[in-house]
């Protein structure tokens, strides 16, 4: 059988194009896909559409290959059968397929596209406003005259023409008043006064600066200037500096061509260079928090800064996952040294902080310390590092370890009981320690049970405090209290200073990190021990920090979705450095060379002090 297909399509210009193929076939297939015979290129037709198959008679039959069917003269049908010496039309989409008979006795399908609005324009054109309205032109004209009226003339007239003064630039006294009004004060909001910041502003303010949405000349200190540093400052005053300005535009490197132009452009609307407050928050974008920096901000510098600061002691760092530098902590490495070192972490780093501290004993199960804890009502069956280790709320590091309120419940510092009342030593000074114990009533006083020595000697059924002899020999149990072996040489370091006995200062770090921080907070539901090592060190000097490797574990860079944690730079490490911090150049406050001899507000072996100790009941 034999069909033959005619496409007729229109020029730009309205020319018709005919074109003519035959199809050698008895069945035909009509449909939007490439493969069909005749192919119609509208969404409205399927992939596959219909089929149409020519009888020994000479009649076609056209049928529905899927479930949307056609039209047949007007009428939706899903099959056909056509006479071409009648003709009939089927339609699919805006295309309509007319058959006939050909001069040369052939079947000729005839396509064409319909116009969607075909038969439609003069019906509109009878209600269309364009005779009545202004021309494009003239409607462009008025609505720009309107905008700049509304929202550029009136807005500044308003703003210049305030009695109350609030027009002028903010500066000398002016600028100390606003400061001390409330927010939104100083400007006048009578009925025939607009806020100009109402039309001009592209977006409302974060979440940190919510309560200026009404007071623009905070931040706006001058019309059309950009916010500058020192409007900024006058708020954030305690904002530290990241580094200097000249070596932190050297880290960077020069610009290229492209971002040279943007700045020179940017600079010449009154923004400030590079570093600038406004170079890295950006305002009225929206009501939330101001996000953190993105990681490729930080790596922009710190991933290649040797090769620009060539004399920087740090490391480069691009991504955690697989470019960062070893973690360094602060510490003192050697007894009685003067400043903290900033030292890289490893296994074989050392603390000297001057305390004997064995964790392993104290976290056991089975030792002295779990029998006595047992027996306290605070512990339970053996000592746990929440026990001495306190997260306080609303804190994201420990609260310090101290004696009175976390040690004195096992190492009592009671020597001496008059009537009802216990005496106690008063923990970290050893210059009141020596007097106490000089000044011990001289009576006699009744026997202590022997035989038990850590963490001190006790009364069965009462509170227990140390023996120091009798009062013949107050002057011999100082030197006793003292040594290796006394109340004192149970958990310090004995020495000599000035002749007398003494015991080594104390040197607990505050942090150990000076450009890092690590949030507790978001750590408390993992076990202390996954990351440090408390169970099984047996030394006070061990350093318990977990090295970088640990934190890899979870943590991995920015873009490592397969990570538990993907981490960026700002999760760790903050721009601008706290103002005020002792770091490794300074002298750490709690050093004892910062204090006096005898200073009750501050020790001389590093310690608070919080007035007499208490005497501490062991509950049965």
């Amino acid at each position: 059988m034999t069909f033959l297909i005619r496409t007729i399509d229109f020029t730009a210009t309205g020319r018709e194009i005919i074109r003519d193929r035959i199809a050698e076939t008895a069945r035909l297939t009509i449909g939007r896909a490439t493969h069909n015979d005749i192919i119609i290129p509208d969404l409205a037709v399927e992939q596959e559409h219909a089929a149409a198959e020519q009888a020994a008679d000479g009649e076609v039959t056209v049928y529905a290959l899927g479930t949307l069917g056609f039209t047949e003269d007007g009428r939706k049908t899903a099959q056909a059968t056509i006479d071409p010496s009648a003709g009939a039309e089927l339609g699919f989409g805006t295309y309509r397929l007319q058959f006939s008979r050909a001069e040369t006795g052939q079947t000729l399908i005839t396509i064409r596209q319909e116009e969607a609005d075909e038969g439609a324009r003069d019906a509109v054109r009878g209600f269309a406003l364009a005779s009545a309205m202004p021309g494009k032109r003239a409607m462009a004209w008025t609505a720009l005259v309107a905008i700049l009226t509304a929202f550029l003339a009136i807005p500044i007239w308003s703003h210049l023409s305030r009695e109350d003064g609030s027009n002028a630039a903010y500066s000398g006294p002016a600028q100390e008043a606003a400061q001390k009004a409330p927010l939104g004060a100083g400007r006048d909001s009578r009925p025939d006064q607009v806020l100009f910041d109402s039309s001009w502003s592209t977006g409302a303010l974060s979440l940190a600066h919510h309560g200026l949405e009404d007071n623009c000349e905070a931040c706006h200190a001058e019309p059309f200037v950009s916010v500058r540093d020192e409007t900024c400052l006058s708020c954030h005053a305690e904002i530290g500096d990241h580094a200097d300005t000249d070596r932190q535009l050297t880290g960077r490197g020069p610009f290229s061509a492209g971002e040279a132009l943007q700045w020179a452009i940017a600079q010449s609307f009154g923004k400030e260079g590079p570093g600038s407050c406004t170079t890295c928050h950006t305002e009225h974008e929206g009501e939330g928090r101001m996000e953190p920096a993105a990681q490729a901000f930080c790596a922009e510098c710190h991933d290649t800064m040797d090769t620009r600061l060539t004399d920087t002691a740090l490391g480069n760092a691009g991504d955690f996952g697989t470019h960062h530098p070893q973690f360094q902590a602060l510490i003192y490495t050697e007894l009685g040294q003067q400043k903290p070192a900033r030292v890289t972490l490893s296994a074989e780093l050392r603390e000297e902080h001057g305390l004997l501290f064995p964790h392993d004993l104290h976290m056991s199960k089975t030792g002295g310390a779990a029998r006595m804890a047992n027996n306290l009502a605070q512990y339970g069956d053996g000592l746990e590092c929440k026990d001495c280790h306190v997260l306080p709320n609303g804190r994201i590091d420990f609260a310090p370890v101290n004696m009175e309120d976390n040690c004195e419940a096992c190492h009592s510092l009671v020597y001496d009981k008059v009537g009802s009342t216990f005496r106690s030593l008063r923990h970290g000074d050893v210059d009141q320690m020596r007097a106490d114990l000089a000044a011990m009533d001289r009576a006699p006083r009744r026997p202590i049970t022997t035989g038990r020595r850590r963490p001190g000697q006790f009364a069965r059924g009462g509170t227990y405090y140390q023996n120091f002899g009798r009062p013949q020999s107050n002057y011999i149990a100082i030197n006793q209290a003292l040594s290796r072996d006394g109340v004192c040489g149970e958990c310090h370091i004995p020495t000599t200073a000035n002749g007398r006995p003494d015991v080594m200062p104390v040197n607990l770090r505050p942090f150990y990190f000076v450009t890092g921080r690590f949030d507790h907070k978001a750590h408390e539901q993992e076990d202390c021990t996954s990351c440090h090592a408390a169970g099984t060190s047996s030394s006070a000097n061990d350093l318990l920090i977990p090295a970088m490797e640990s934190c890899r574990d979870c943590h991995q860079g920015e873009d490592a979705r397969q990570a538990e944690v993907p981490s960026s730079c700002a999760m760790c490490h903050s721009y601008h450095p706290p103002t005020g911090r002792n770091i490794a150049a300074d002298l750490p406050t709690d050093h004892p060379a910062g204090a006096r001899s005898g200073d009750l507000s501050r020790n001389s072996r590093g310690h608070n002090l919080i007035g007499q100790s208490r005497a501490v009941r062991l509950a049965q």
